[in-house]
């Protein structure tokens, strides 16, 4: 399996680090935790975005784009990196935010992730909840063309099967530095969302038979609907690879508990999952993804349902730029 045939470009911190959380593990009395630190590639403040932009931006430039046009939440993690991948590269940034947190704060709307955006010189435009983000982003595209550019779409978070290349490359990434440390991984936990990441983590974990299980914990919506998005992009993904017909349905897996009263709504377990890492392990982690991933885990760990397992890798996403929007929401005590 060679990914070295697929057009991409050199964005990211590689390899990131996989780094054992000894005191996590010891308050939590289960299977040893590790860390991938996908918060270390690197590119405006980092994230797990910027692996899945190597290959869009790349093809980007093979179809001489000169303008990116992407969507997402206001706080968007996937859009921030985007912007920083695009003046990087030398193009323009159109940025379409749905507003979907109702009653959002002045924190929230102005600083965080949109301060970054705007010193990126990304361009900012907002939508209502509930718009069909495909058709504005196309709308967008239109008008660009009007003008004489030549935009390039990527969808939201970076979630199509060239986006996946950039998880299908960690999952190999992560089997390596296991075989390298001697490590037996028994699952692999991350925040599941728009499916690009869990849907490249499984085909890569599929196509190396590692055997490892890949556990999503859901950001957004319920059970069903994430695990056919990721299984379908998942197939999409292996085809595009000239891997037809290598993934089960069973192979993707998504709990999706934690969601809350919505995507980017704040939880108190979130709230308290971060606290935990940033007074045991001096990591911080994003209230929208990681920490509610975060608090999936930490509650499965409680509830034995990694009983017989010896060690678990999380996937850190990265999004701690996030957590200055949510500073008048989050409990620091």
């Amino acid at each position: 399996m060679l990914l070295s045939r697929f057009p991409r470009v050199s964005l990211a911190h590689l390899p990131t680090p996989m780094e054992y959380m000894p005191r996590l593990s010891e308050h939590l009395g289960g299977p040893e935790i590790y860390v991938k630190r996908d918060d270390c590639t690197g590119l405006g403040t980092g994230g797990n975005k910027t692996r899945k932009l190597e290959f869009l931006i790349a093809d980007a430039q093979k179809k001489k784009a000169n303008v990116v046009i992407t969507q997402g939440a206001v706080q968007s993690n996937h859009a921030r990196q985007t912007a920083a991948a695009a003046a990087k590269v030398g193009m323009q940034c159109e940025l379409i935010f749905e507003k979907r947190v109702t009653d959002a704060s002045d924190a929230y709307l102005k600083s965080g992730n949109v301060f970054l955006d705007q010193l990126f010189g990304a361009n900012i435009r907002e939508v209502e909840k509930g718009s069909d983000m495909n058709e504005e982003m196309d709308e967008v595209a239109n008008e660009l063309i009007r003008k004489g550019l030549t935009p390039y779409i990527i969808p939201g978070g970076g979630s199509n099967p060239i986006g996946a290349l950039g998880y299908v490359d960690c999952a190999l990434e992560i089997i390596a530095q296991a075989n390298q440390e001697n490590i037996v991984i028994d699952t692999i936990v991350h925040a599941t969302g728009s499916a690009g990441t869990q849907a490249g983590l499984v085909v890569g974990a599929k196509a190396m038979n590692s055997n490892i299980p890949i556990l999503g914990i859901g950001v957004n919506v319920e059970k069903k609907l994430q695990e056919d998005k990721v299984y379908q992009l998942a197939c999409e993904t292996s085809e595009y690879m000239g891997l037809p017909g290598i993934i089960n349905r069973e192979d993707v897996v998504a709990n999706c508990d934690y969601v809350g009263e919505g995507y980017g709504i704040s939880t108190q377990s979130m709230n308290e999952a971060i606290l935990m890492l940033a007074r045991y392990e001096g990591l911080l982690f994003d209230p929208v993804y990681s920490g509610k991933g975060l608090a999936g885990m930490i509650d499965l760990i409680k509830k034995d349902y990694f009983e017989g397992q010896k060690n678990i890798v999380f996937i850190h996403t990265g999004g701690s730029a996030g957590l200055f929007a949510y500073h008048d929401i989050l409990k620091t005590q």
